[in-house]
């Protein structure tokens, strides 16, 4: 590890991955082969769930697993044990390697039948076979996938994704399809046009032992209303997860808006398989989630509540879902009548928000609905069949991605149909026109005034949803007979929150990924202190998704950037105070947070950042495919569109993590992110000089776009071993070294052949935002990587005179430094600087200016006053409904808190206890007794 990104010694709690606590070590003797450059090979690494042992799998598990530069080399093969000893069927694949070739990140899939507490991960040992391996066989264009209990057949091109889940030969569910309904005016009822999805390609991306891979791409088609011209529309991918010995496919769909906004309004969206029913209509069950892990249980036909009773036997049977005595052994009172019972053929349960589902049901079309009881938070998932199978479905985060809607039709038929919306065709259609008329700002000049009263960066075009994404995971069961309501509670809580797996903080950190930090100390006071408030804005922000209902289609995920302390709100109407779009790097803060403490609610927290702001804030497609939007009211509405939103420097954990392909493919659009620099200058509204973008020079921002190219670049070298990704590393390190004024340059000429910037610009502008989005966690990961010293020495430059007094500043470069701004957030420059050199005077400025700051936004209001921490309730009729405020604190404070704080304590966390007292003296306040606080007392 190079000196400026190593930990300091006393704030860098590793344990090795073979004393990884919480989990004893399988009974295994495999031994990991011996490892390049005379590194010490790696031990067996112990896996644990996030948040302990499910009761059941949706499929299968796959998680990613980091390793320590040169103890893993290429090609190495994984085993898999219990604590018990028992060998898991494991299947191991590469996602990251190290510059010599080793392995840095490994993806495991499992799928286990009964999750055992923990595993044991050993490289250089065998994965044992699996008892019933998946398998795929191609036939044409299409393929046949066999996990050993499901078969699917996957015809290929055309509008069936799934023609058949067979059950012991046995068709549970067929004619599986994409559908999607459009309206001509979201304010006025009216006929709508019916679209369906057709597979245009079809991938095998794995195809087993333990689990196979299925790539459908494609787009709806069909008449947008319904005699027009055929609509081509919503280009999605979607990817089918198989498992050895699993029933279950996990169904991950992804679909991209390229409607126009002002003419297209999307008024349905949903998965829709037809379900084959052979039994008599009371052997038929419809099952469906309610909100606190219970089922609606009907049949058909029920036999329940009759005046008359078939007998206690058969209407237990019924409510079972197991299969009832012949007619001839019922009461003769009601087997001659079972003609007058009612056949109920149609359900559907809507979910409009994140507080309430209605549910009703008919006998027929034409008939009229009954009204079942209600509730508030739907499982999303559904389960239609009778005693001799059928199909289950799940949609996780079914609420919180409302409007949400699940149908059943046609269970009184020969063949049912199961409709899992993922918007509900009842919600209003779906509108994407931007949100005001433009105000009048047409020009850059009104439009910079604009940005002084709503901070909004408006301009005419700009607001534009076609090109972003969303992305919805479903679960897919082929049932051989009608499940038991436990065992659907059980499936259904794993759909709803998938288990996961990972390793522990201590095992993270000696893998050395992912720059600098430390695992979570809480030995000193003043350690105690910042770690508590570490945990006070996580558990903040969890709590101001469910209080401010931080849900819905586009927004679940998303968090918002400015408070509004008058009204007692968020500011989700004012311009460029709404949703956060990842100013200021929440995503950084989140996942490095995560990784030093293994809390679950960071996690979850972070994944669900994740989903949303490499979808919905990023184009993908379009003029600005590549690019994503800064904050705004409505996702897509602000005009600056920048690299610094969409960079890989966010997603990369989630990436590694999980092994999750989608977020591959997000990954893989911004490969060649430096081209998107010519779709659009980000500097336009203010740059002064003469500037158009040129392919032979392309203007590159030292900060927030070059911390976008390092991401990008690394990302590809890392994943793919291209060593083009390695020279524009290397060259644009050694360039910006070349510079005569180095960081502070601010800007350079990037030409895009070879990727190399002009050494000839002489000029010094800073800029407050070049550090809060991702440089210098990047600069962090490839200066350890790559040996360029005069690329670290300009980094340590910029970063000793960042906080530097202005004579020093003018002492170095001639000149104070202007534009400095967000004082504590750029306290971790010092310390990196103090870190690299081994200045403890540095060190102790640094934690001067994480305590004290010195005069902006952040520096003046609460949040560093470390004695005013806490939560206000707010009720009463001044509120619309009661919530908990911290109105002193952005989500731009939280996140540069959270990434100084934790960088600080990693690389000067030795110099704490002397610059806290040097703050704070001995005897101003009572000291920290260093265990955590309740919520209560903080």
């Amino acid at each position: 590890m190079s000196a400026a990104a190593r930990p300091s010694a006393t704030s860098d709690s590793t344990t090795p991955a073979s004393a990884d606590p919480g989990t004893a070590a399988p009974a295994t003797t495999s031994q990991a082969p011996s490892s390049p450059s005379g590194a010490v090979p790696a031990p067996t690494t112990q896996v644990r769930w996030l948040e302990g042992p499910p009761g059941t799998l949706a499929g299968g598990a796959t998680w990613g697993v980091p390793w320590p530069r040169g103890s893993v080399p290429a090609g190495t093969s994984f085993a898999l044990g219990s604590a018990a000893g028992e060998s898991i069927p494991v299947q191991s694949w590469t996602t990251a390697t190290w510059p010599d070739g080793s392995v840095k990140w490994s993806a495991h899939a499992a799928a286990p039948p009964s999750p055992a507490a923990g595993y044991a991960l050993t490289p250089g040992a065998a994965p044992a076979a699996p008892e019933l391996a998946v398998g795929v066989t191609t036939e044409g264009a299409g393929a046949v996938v066999d996990t050993g209990r499901l078969r699917a057949v996957l015809p290929g091109p055309g509008e069936v994704i799934v023609s058949s889940l067979e059950r012991e030969g046995r068709p549970v569910a067929v004619d599986g399809r994409l559908v999607s309904e459009l309206a001509e005016d979201p304010d006025v009822p009216g006929p709508r046009g019916r679209l369906r999805g057709a597979v245009e390609t079809l991938t095998v991306e794995q195809d087993g032992p333990v689990r196979a891979v299925v790539l459908l791409t494609g787009r709806h088609l069909g008449r947008a209303d319904g005699e027009g011209a055929p609509s081509e529309l919503l280009p999605f991918r979607v990817r089918l997860y198989f498992y050895a010995g699993s029933d279950t496919v996990r169904m991950v769909h992804s679909f991209v808006w390229d409607g126009d906004p002002e003419r297209v309004f999307l008024a349905g969206l949903g998965v829709r398989f037809d379900v084959p029913l052979r039994a008599a209509t009371h052997d038929r069950h419809v099952r469906l989630a309610g909100s606190a892990g219970g089922f609606l249980t009907e049949a058909v036909r029920g036999v329940t509540g009759l005046r008359r009773n078939p007998g206690d036997d058969i209407k237990a049977a019924q409510v079972a879902g197991r299969a009832t005595p012949a007619t001839t052994e019922w009461d003769e009172a009601v087997s001659s009548r079972l003609h007058l019972v009612p056949e109920w053929n149609d359900w559907t349960l809507t979910q409009p928000n994140a507080d309430g589902y209605t549910l009703r049901k008919r006998t027929g079309r034409g008939r009229g609905w009954v009204t079942v009881p209600a509730g508030t938070r739907a499982g999303g998932y559904v389960y239609l069949g009778d005693v001799s199978g059928g199909l289950e479905m799940g949609l996780r985060d079914f609420w919180k991605l409302h409007p949400t809607q699940i149908d059943v039709r046609d269970a009184a038929t020969e063949t049912g149909t199961l409709t899992m919306w993922l918007w509900s065709p009842e919600a209003r259609p779906m509108d994407l026109r931007f949100y005001h008329d433009g105000l009048g700002q047409e020009t850059y000049a009104d439009q910079l005034d604009a940005l002084e009263i709503t901070y909004e960066d408006y301009e005419p075009g700009f607001g534009d949803a076609r090109g972003i994404a969303r992305t919805h995971e479903l679960f897919l069961r082929g049932a051989e007979t009608t499940p038991p309501s436990g065992e659907l509670a059980a499936r259904a809580a794993a759909a709803a929150r998938p288990p996961v797996l990972t390793v522990s903080p201590e095992r993270l950190r000696a893998a050395d990924v992912f720059g600098p930090w430390s695992v979570v100390d809480r030995s000193t006071p003043a350690r105690a202190e910042i770690e508590d408030r570490l945990d006070f804005l996580v558990d903040y922000y969890t709590a101001q998704v469910e209080q401010r209902r931080w849900y819905g289609f586009w927004d679940y995920g998303d968090v918002m950037h400015a408070y509004d302390g008058d009204r007692h709100t968020w500011r989700y109407d004012v311009g460029g105070y709404a949703w956060d779009n990842s100013e200021l790097s929440p995503d950084l803060w989140l996942w490095l947070s995560f990784l030093r403490s293994g809390r679950p609610e960071t996690y979850r927290l972070a994944e669900a950042l994740t989903r949303h702001t490499s979808e919905v804030d990023v184009y993908h497609d379009g003029p600005w495919a590549g690019l994503g939007t800064r904050h705004n009211v409505q996702h897509w509405g602000c005009s600056a569109k920048q690299l610094r939103i969409s960079t890989p420097a966010y997603r990369r954990f989630f990436y590694y993590l999980s092994g999750d392909e989608r977020v591959g493919d997000l990954l893989s659009e911004l490969a060649d992110a430096e081209q998107r620099l010519l779709a659009l200058d980000p500097t336009r509204k203010v740059r002064r000089d003469a500037y158009t973008p040129d392919p032979s020079a392309v203007a590159v921002g030292l900060g927030t776009d070059y911390s976008a190219l390092l991401a990008t670049w690394l990302t590809r070298w890392e994943r793919t071993g291209d060593p083009s990704a390695r020279a524009r590393l290397e060259g644009t390190m050694s360039d910006i070294g070349a510079l005569p004024q180095g960081f502070l340059t601010g800007e350079a000429l990037l030409d895009l052949a070879d990727g190399r910037f002009d050494r000839g610009r002489d000029r010094i502008a800073v800029s407050h935002l070049s550090a809060v989005f991702g440089l210098v966690e990047m600069i962090a990961e490839v200066t350890d990587l790559l040996d360029v010293p005069e690329f670290e020495e300009a980094w340590l430059q910029y970063c000793r005179l960042f906080l530097a007094t202005p004579e020093e500043q003018t002492a170095e470069v001639g000149q104070p430094l202007e534009g400095i701004s967000l004082v504590q957030a750029h306290s971790r420059l010092a310390a990196w600087a103090a870190n690299r050199t081994g200045d403890r005077g540095l060190a102790r400025r640094a934690w001067r200016a994480f305590y004290v700051d010195a005069g902006d936004q952040l520096n003046v209001n609460a949040l560093c006053r470390q004695e005013n921490w806490g939560l206000t309730r707010i009720d009463g009729a001044g509120v619309l409904e009661p919530v908990d405020e911290a109105p002193y604190l952005y989500t731009n404070d939280a996140a540069q808190y959270g990434l100084a704080a934790i960088q600080n304590l990693a690389l000067v966390g030795d110099v704490l206890e002397e610059a806290h007292a040097e703050v704070f003296g001995s005897g101003d306040r009572p000291p920290h007794d260093g265990t955590a606080r309740s919520d209560a007392e903080r």
